[in-house]
Formats: C-alpha cells, sequence, structure tokens
C-alpha cells in the first residue's frame, strides 16, 4: 500500500475522553500505553508518569531525551496538596561571560557543548519515584527500555521533525557532533514514518538508569563518559557539575481567576508569565471567545506579561524582585493601564523556538501529575555522547551575555527556562492538570487553555482543537487556518501585523486531564497537531 502518512484530504474529529480507574494523555501512541500499562500493574499517576517520560525520550527523541530537564507538579489527593518539583540543572562551573566573548560570541551559541547545562530528567524521575511512586525504576523504564532495544516505528509527526532535523544537524561540523549522527541517522538519513528504529546505546543507558535508581548519571560511570566526551571536544561540563546536581521541591505560585486557582512553577521557570497575563485580564468581562476585543486584550496582555518575564526573571537567587510583585494586584492594574485600544510596542526580545514533551496523568485514587520534559530546541545541542543515547540539552542558550542583565550568564546559575507545567483548582480540590508544550508558546498556550476552560466553556478536547494565536515579536501574530478572518481583519485595524501561519508546527502540543468534582470520572483532551493519543480505563 502507498499510503501518505501526512495527507489527510477529509475532516476528522477527536472527541473527549472519559474514564474512572487512570488516564494518561501523552503526545506519542506508545508513551501513552506504556503509562497505563504501569498504571493496572499496580503504579500511581505518578510512576505512569515517568514511564510514559522515559518511553518518550525513545520514540519521541525530536523533543525531548535523558540530556534534558523536567518540571512537574505533583497533586497527592491524600494531603489535598500541590508539590513542585523543579529538575532543571545549573550552567558548568568553569563557563565565563570572557570565555564567550573570547570565543567571539555576541549571543549565547544555540549548538555544541556552549550552551550544554547540568541535565535534570534522570535526577527528576528518581526523586518522583522515591518521594510519591508505587514503583520502583526497574518496573517505570522497562517499557522504554524495551521500545529502544527492540524498535519501535516513526509515527507522522515525529517522523516529519526528524526529517527536518536531520538537514539543519547536518551543517554542525565537528567530531563532538558525530555521536549525533551516529545515533539519530542512518548514512545521514532520517527515518521514515513507519520504519522500525532501535536506540541500543539508548536502552544501555535506561537500564543503568533503572538499576542504579539514576545516581550512574551523576556520580558514576555515566557521569564519567558524559565528563570525558566534555574534556576531549572543549566542553565546560565536568563530572564535578554532575555530582553537585540537585533537585529542589518549590511551592507552586498560583492566582485566582474567576474562582479557579491557576498554578505555575516559580522562576527560573516562565510559568509566571501566563499567571501576569491572567492577573491582568481578570477584571474584564470574556462573553464570547471569538470576539475582537476580547482577543485585543489577551494579546497585549500577553506581550506585557512577556516584557515582564524576559526582564526578571532567571534564576531565584539573582532575581531582584520577588515573584509575589509581580503576581499583585498594584502590578496588574499598572499593566492594565498600558493596554488602549490599538496595539503596543513591547519593550521585549522575540521568543525562540523549542521543542518539548508534555504530559498529564491521573490515577482512581485522585493522585494527578503536570509534567513537562525537554532538550530544548529539538535534539537540543546536536551532541550525544556517543554509544550512550545521551543527547544533551541546549538550555544555556537562553543565557544573556549582557553583564547587566538579570539572566547573564554565570558558572552555577540556572537559566530563565520555557517548560512550564500548568495545574488547576478550586475551592481546595483539584481540578487537573493542563500543558501546552512548545518554547515560548507555552505561556501563550496556557492562557489560551484557560480561557477556553473558565471563560468559554469548552471542554478538554474542545480547547485543544480551538484555533490558536501567538505572539512573535513586536507587534506580529501569527494565527492558525480557522482563525475567524474578520476578527483578524478587526485586530488589524487596531494596529496588530496578523499573518496567517502555513502550518500548525508552532503553535504547540498540549493534554488536559479534569475531574469531575462529583463522581470523580476524569474527563481527558489530546492534542490534534500531532501524534498525541490518552490511553485510560
Amino acid at each position: 500500500m502507498n499510503q501518505n502518512p501526512n495527507t489527510y484530504p477529509h475532516p476528522s474529529r477527536r472527541m473527549v475522553q472519559y474514564a474512572q480507574k487512570g488516564m494518561v494523555a501523552t503526545s506519542q501512541p506508545l508513551a501513552a500505553q506504556a503509562g497505563l500499562d504501569i498504571l493496572k500493574n499496580g503504579g500511581n499517576a505518578i510512576d505512569a508518569a515517568i514511564a510514559a517520560a522515559a518511553t518518550l525520550t525513545v520514540v519521541e527523541s525530536t523533543s525531548n531525551g535523558i540530556g534534558g530537564d523536567v518540571f512537574a507538579l505533583i497533586w497527592i489527593e491524600k494531603e489535598r496538596k500541590l508539590h513542585g518539583l523543579n529538575a532543571s540543572g545549573k550552567a558548568p562551573m568553569g563557563i565565563t561571560l570572557e570565555k564567550m566573548r573570547d570565543a567571539g560570541h555576541d549571543t549565547m551559541p544555540k549548538m555544541g557543548y556552549a550552551p550544554v547545562t547540568v541535565p535534570g530528567a534522570p535526577s527528576a524521575w528518581a526523586d518522583l519515584s522515591a518521594k510519591f511512586g508505587n514503583l520502583p525504576l526497574t518496573d517505570t523504564l522497562k517499557p522504554a527500555i524495551n521500545y529502544a532495544r527492540y524498535g519501535f516505528p516513526i509515527s507522522p509527526a515525529v517522523g516529519y521533525f526528524w526529517e527536518r532535523a536531520a538537514v539543519a544537524y547536518a551543517k554542525n561540523q565537528g567530531a563532538e557532533f558525530d555521536g549525533w549522527q551516529a545515533t539519530f541517522t542512518k548514512n545521514g538519513k532520517a527515518p521514515q514514518i513507519g520504519d522500525i528504529w532501535k536506540l541500543e546505546g539508548h536502552a544501555n543507558t535506561l537500564e543503568e538508569l533503572s538499576k542504579t535508581n539514576a545516581a550512574s548519571f551523576y556520580t558514576g560511570a555515566l557521569a564519567d563518559e558524559i565528563a570525558t566526551h566534555a574534556a576531549k571536544h572543549g566542553g565546560y561540563i565536568t563530572k564535578e557539575d554532575l555530582v553537585a546536581h540537585k533537585n529542589s521541591w518549590d511551592a507552586p505560585i498560583s492566582v485566582n481567576y474567576r474562582g479557579y486557582d491557576v498554578w505555575e512553577m516559580p522562576p527560573n521557570g516562565q510559568g509566571i508569565a501566563a499567571l501576569i497575563a491572567l492577573n491582568t485580564l481578570k477584571t474584564w468581562d470574556f462573553t464570547h471567545r471569538d470576539c475582537e476585543l476580547s482577543l485585543h486584550r489577551q494579546f497585549e496582555a500577553m506581550k506585557l506579561a512577556f516584557a515582564a518575564t524576559k526582564y526578571h526573571v532567571t534564576d531565584p537567587a539573582h532575581m531582584q524582585f520577588d515573584p509575589a510583585d509581580l503576581l499583585s494586584e498594584t502590578f496588574a492594574e499598572k499593566l492594565r493601564y498600558q493596554i488602549t485600544d490599538t496595539a503596543g510596542e513591547p519593550l521585549v526580545h522575540a521568543p525562540t523556538p523549542g521543542g518539548t514533551v508534555y504530559l498529564c496523568a491521573a490515577d482512581g485514587e485522585g493522585n494527578m501529575i503536570s509534567f513537562i520534559q525537554s532538550n530544548y530546541m529539538g535534539f537540543g545541542s546536536g551532541i550525544v555522547v556517543p554509544g550512550t543515547g545521551i543527547a544533551l540539552q541546549n538550555r544555556g542558550a537562553d543565557f544573556s551575555l549582557d553583564p547587566t542583565h538579570p539572566n547573564a550568564l554565570s558558572g552555577g546559575k540556572k537559566t530563565l527556562h520555557t517548560i512550564i507545567p500548568g495545574f488547576m483548582t478550586k475551592d481546595g480540590q483539584a481540578v487537573g492538570p493542563f500543558g501546552v508544550m512548545g518554547g515560548y508558546m507555552q505561556p501563550q498556550g496556557h492562557l489560551q487553555m484557560v480561557m477556553n476552560t473558565v471563560d468559554f466553556g469548552l471542554n478538554p478536547q474542545a480547547s485543544l482543537d480551538a484555533p490558536r494565536w501567538q505572539w512573535m515579536e513586536g507587534k506580529n501574530f501569527t494565527i492558525e487556518h480557522g482563525f475567524p478572518m474578520h476578527i483578524a481583519q478587526g485586530l488589524a485595524r487596531r494596529g496588530h501585523n496578523i499573518s496567517v501561519a502555513l502550518d500548525s508546527g508552532g503553535f504547540g502540543r498540549g493534554q488536559i486531564i479534569w475531574r469531575n468534582s462529583q463522581n470523580g470520572v476524569l474527563i481527558g483532551g489530546c492534542e490534534p497537531r500531532c501524534d498525541s493519543s490518552i490511553a485510560c480505563y
């Protein structure tokens, strides 16, 4: 059969999903099923998320990997409490602004060892398992190990982005990039959609992580391999940097939006941008979704929130303001005052694209998790430690080389981080996890998902199906096909520069699980813009 996996000549519709005992929503069907299998074998929502996340490093390597970072929001029903895990790593101690300037850089490089920060993903899996899980990593990483060792078919969205990456990463010149080519291409070519692909080195690394509870990555044999490769190729990351890595359990931050508490991780994450925008918008009435004035105000609030975030947010130890100051009513009122009837010009640089996976899970006991994992720009830095499958992230690309900027590069410092999990509660009870991955689209996606739910009454699937908008820079916004053109024309008359995207690849990929407060039934939606799937029972 000669079938084109990316051609859909007829309309299609996904239905909202309902379940009672458990639900896992991810951007790839095999990962969702891996999480469900763990639920059925005695695991809870946290175990399911770990299994799905590890599997995604295999079956969706285009957006995340073992060498990336993690943030998570975890609702533990018996405690009626939301916990926050920050598993983002610091810049190597040996990197400095001066070294970057001496190397001829005006901005942080995106490829190579310079933007590599200490990966937090393996430690996130271990810490989540130890604190909240029912099962050990030897169980929860098993599905990922099997897919890596015995192979998996390339799904349509993954195949599309893998082929694009093969072209882009082929431009990276130098021996330090040989591991990427050997791991993710065959004779320089990406696998095609439907091909079976194996990652033997990846499988061995996951097995080592499962047996050592991830310790090998930071203090053992895997740490030695990472440090040796970095030293050989002029990298900055050392074993001492890996040994020093430690995650933090941080109290989530929130704003109340029309009776719902919307929760994000605190800085160094950018989730505060979504909260600033919601806090700015909450005094206005939004009755209709497709309303020119409503969208104009959303556009303006989002730009102002980005301006504040890009200027102020970095490693919390280096911030000049407390996050509470940025979420105060006083600050919100200042931002509202700046929103007029026409488009304004924000004092902030253009966002950059990113590659990330978002997933969420819920179990029959009421536990829920909002989980996000990323190598940042697609496969990350372009460096794979040979034979291990460890693709190192390029998260340090977001550091500033301006010494006066709060997010200026410094050894041992965390950068402003794009990946953000979201969660909603109401009257002290969990409503559920939500998220939209994709670089600086993420807070914009969070804003749109919250408003779709709270203001416009859309179910999770309809919320994700709705056409999205995205601020690009200045007064420039991109909209998806399906966005009402008469509204777009009205926004243009207000001074916004509106363009229609050729495809939906840049508008993020989200998942949502809500819980019915009356009977505990789980209600889920998954992203129509990718291979996304819900597994439930």
